[in-house]
């Protein structure tokens, strides 16, 4: 298939396509015209890459995954170096969680001084409405955890 193709089932840009090519995640064999063709391998590949920048891996850290794929693993997961990216970014989360909850801890207790402070001055706190909340970090939309 080429290159339009591929992009069009993995959900993804021709773009991104040839910079997963330049960073030596994708392969693609050229036709005798010169045109990009893949295979179906090269789409499980693909997905494989997408699956996991969405889960927030960077493109780099997909790597041993497309490695496991390449060796002939039925999934991208299954081989030592993924089950390694996979345990780092475990640890990763893990202190992204913890920096968050100390976070949320010390916005607690400057909400709850405040409010005594409020109360003892006079008239309640009005309530305001914000709308959805902020979060630093979210899945699949580039926000990574910075600000935090």
């Amino acid at each position: 298939m080429r290159i339009g193709e591929l992009a069009e089932l993995a959900g993804t840009s021709a773009r991104a396509l040839r910079y997963y090519e330049a960073q030596g995640l994708l392969r693609a064999r050229r036709t005798s015209n010169g045109y990009r063709d893949y295979g179906e391998d090269d789409l499980r590949v693909v997905r494989e890459i997408r699956s996991l920048l969405a889960l927030g891996f960077g493109l780099e850290e997909t790597r041993p995954f497309v490695e496991c794929l390449r060796d002939g693993h039925e999934a991208g997961d299954t081989c030592p170096d993924s089950i390694a990216v996979y345990r780092r970014k475990l640890g990763e989360l893990d202190a992204c969680l913890e920096r968050m909850r100390t976070v949320r801890d010390h916005v607690a207790r400057q909400l709850e001084g405040a409010l005594r402070e409020r109360a003892a001055a006079g008239p309640a706190v009005p309530v305001l409405e914000s709308g959805e909340p902020r979060c630093f970090f979210s899945v699949g939309n580039g926000v990574r955890g910075e600000g935090v």
